[in-house]
């Protein structure tokens, strides 16, 4: 709730002090009159156009003749969002949010300005429709809801056509790339190419929350398997909602993370940033999917081995030939935030994060990327020598290095017998059986299991070494978190810190107290992140990038990229954007790099539009 309100706070800010006035933005040439800029969202003003520009666009008679503001249409359209939600009081949540996502949805189509304008200044109420939780219903019930495209597919069946499909997108410069897979949904499984509505979502969240241009976007989707090399050796480890693809000596590699996929491409000396999310359709092993009549993705099994790298290798060839990309590298920093968040309300200095006994339950991508960067952040405070207590669990117990047939990703993070001897735990002990040896201060919940965090396992956390044990559900959507806010703070104690991935209400813990529900979930980090690896110019993502985010994740959009500007001077990986070369950067002081960051996030009002033939 205060983020939302510093976010709001931000943006009224940023209304009034950027460099160039909102109020008389500079003229947009377009190629287009008449009914033809009706139908674009994005120069479309529905009423909004004033009587010069209707001569000047073959606009008059095309519309009613009273000239509307905008803000009068952003009014009218509030009034007719509050109305939906009056009418619907009562109604399943499942259809309330579908309700609510669509009349978003619709404006989206017509009016981009107004649409963004909207989700800008609401953001707290619209975040959860546009994105978790209401994007799981969206992905599942996509092929249904579908209206009109945005972005580009690539499928299996435009295999020797992508190097000039690539072409028909109009942007000659795209500075940002954001992919997701559709073979692991929140926790909703193969949703084939429905998945796109993760990407759709994460955008609006780039665009709300970072300021970036919407002009000119692509969405794009990717298959990725487990375990599996590219055609020139690189491997493939995992895939959760998203993937990273790092491109290197020439070569693709993937990495699960809990953040949408992107590629910083260097810009050219663009000032607006444009995105490119695309879909990369290899078919569905959802059963139910490829029998749907209503399902628009390709009907045929998923593509495995050598004929699913191919395709991904030509899509990654076609990418890099017309838009060279930086290398992107990252880790799960929302958990990690979030854990640093715990020792600050413990009343501890942040670099007793080493001394943190934390248990993770789940080893999918998600778990070993948040263990991962757990274990450099804890190396960082105190040197290559540390030993934390993390404590990793997948389906079957604790893992240790005495499994069998041990999953090679997890291997690097296997308790050796000696570490656990003393707690009197062996291989595969059950989360109960952790809880009361270990006594763990952070409980943290990345396995898509729903209700894993059980009356029991609750009640355990009470015997916590910590005066204010931390509990994280951050699986997605609702129905797959580990436990609800209800039910932690009903078991585990008054004084706990709980966050989820989905957001739950505050809990009435009566006598007038009150259980705070934090929201775990990337959508708070993401944007900055992008944000500051574009105006740094970083070539690489850096995990101390993304550890400089997660110290910072309470704060604005902004901040966060100030943050990843920062550390990208730091480890001498920014290389300037646009105008600002990397000697500028590093000669700037953090106020001036604030503004920097402001001066380059999009606020969106009507401009003047010019025609050009």
């Amino acid at each position: 709730m205060i983020m939302w309100r510093l976010a709001r706070s931000a943006a009224s800010n940023l209304r009034r002090t950027r460099r160039f006035s909102t109020a008389i933005p500079g003229p947009c040439i377009v190629h287009k009159r008449g009914a033809d800029i009706l139908h674009d969202p994005w120069f479309n003003k529905d009423t909004g156009f004033p009587l010069t520009e209707r001569d000047r666009l073959g606009l008059r008679g095309l519309l009613p003749p009273r000239v509307i503001s905008f803000e009068q249409q952003y009014a009218r359209f509030m009034e007719s969002y509050r109305s939906l939600e009056k009418n619907t009081q009562g109604q399943p949540d499942s259809v309330v949010s579908l309700a609510k996502w669509r009349i978003l949805n619709r404006l989206h189509d017509r009016n981009e300005t107004l649409y963004y304008r909207a989700l800008i200044d609401n953001i707290e109420d619209f975040a959860p429709i546009i994105y978790t939780p209401t994007v799981g219903l969206v992905c599942q019930n996509y092929s249904g809801l579908f209206r009109r495209p945005r972005g580009m597919y690539f499928s299996a069946k435009d295999k020797g056509e992508m190097m000039s499909m690539i072409y028909n997108w109009p942007a000659h410069q795209v500075d940002m790339i954001v992919l997701t897979d559709g073979s692991r949904i929140l926790g909703l499984g193969d949703l084939g190419v429905q998945g796109i509505g993760i990407p759709i979502g994460k955008l609006d969240m780039y665009v709300a929350a970072a300021g970036i241009n919407p002009q000119r976007v692509v969405f794009e989707m990717l298959h990725a398997k487990f375990g599996m090399s590219s055609s020139n050796g690189e491997e493939y480890i995992g895939c959760a909602q998203a993937v990273w693809i790092y491109w290197l000596l020439g070569g693709l590699f993937i990495c699960g993370c809990v953040f949408p996929f992107f590629l910083v491409c260097q810009s050219g000396g663009v000032h607006i940033c444009q995105i490119l999310p695309v879909m990369l359709d290899v078919g569905t092993n959802n059963q139910r999917l490829l029998e749907d009549r209503l399902y628009l993705g390709l009907r045929q099994p998923r593509l495995e081995g050598g004929e699913y790298l191919s395709i991904v290798d030509e899509f990654m060839e076609a990418v890099h030939a017309r838009w060279p990309k930086a290398v992107v590298q990252g880790t799960a920093g929302v958990a990690l935030a979030g854990v640093l968040g715990t020792v600050r309300t413990q009343g501890r200095p942040l670099t007793d994060f080493v001394n943190q006994k934390i248990v993770v339950v789940g080893a999918g991508s998600a778990g070993l990327g948040v263990f991962k960067m757990a274990i450099q952040a804890a190396s960082r405070m105190a040197g290559a020598g540390a030993k934390p207590q993390f404590f990793l669990l997948d389906k079957d117990g604790l893992i240790t290095k005495a499994r069998k047939n041990i999953d090679p990703a997890a291997a690097p993070f296997a308790k050796s017998p000696g570490e656990i001897e003393g707690l009197g735990l062996v291989e595969g002990a059950n989360l109960i059986e952790v809880i009361n040896k270990v006594k763990p201060h952070v409980l943290l919940g990345l396995s898509g299991v729903g209700g894993v965090f059980n009356e029991e396992v609750l009640k355990a956390m009470r015997e916590s070494d910590s005066p204010k044990p931390a509990i994280f559900s951050m699986s997605n959507p609702t129905l797959n978190a580990e436990c609800t806010a209800v039910d932690a703070f009903k078991h585990a104690g008054e004084n706990i810190v709980f966050a989820s991935g989905s957001p739950f209400k505050n809990v009435d813990l009566g006598n007038g107290k009150v259980g705070h529900v934090n929201q775990a979930n990337n959508m708070y980090l993401f944007p900055g992140i992008g944000l500051g690896a574009l105006l740094s110019g970083a070539r690489l993502i850096s995990d101390g990038m993304l550890q400089a985010a997660a110290e910072c994740i309470r704060d604005i959009t902004a901040e966060v990229g100030v943050a990843v500007v920062q550390a990208a001077i730091a480890e001498e990986l920014a290389e300037g954007h646009g105008n600002m070369g990397p000697k500028e950067l590093v000669q700037m002081s953090k106020e001036e790099i604030v503004e920097y960051v402001k001066d380059n996030m999009w606020y969106p009002v009507y401009s003047p539009l010019v025609h050009e033939k």
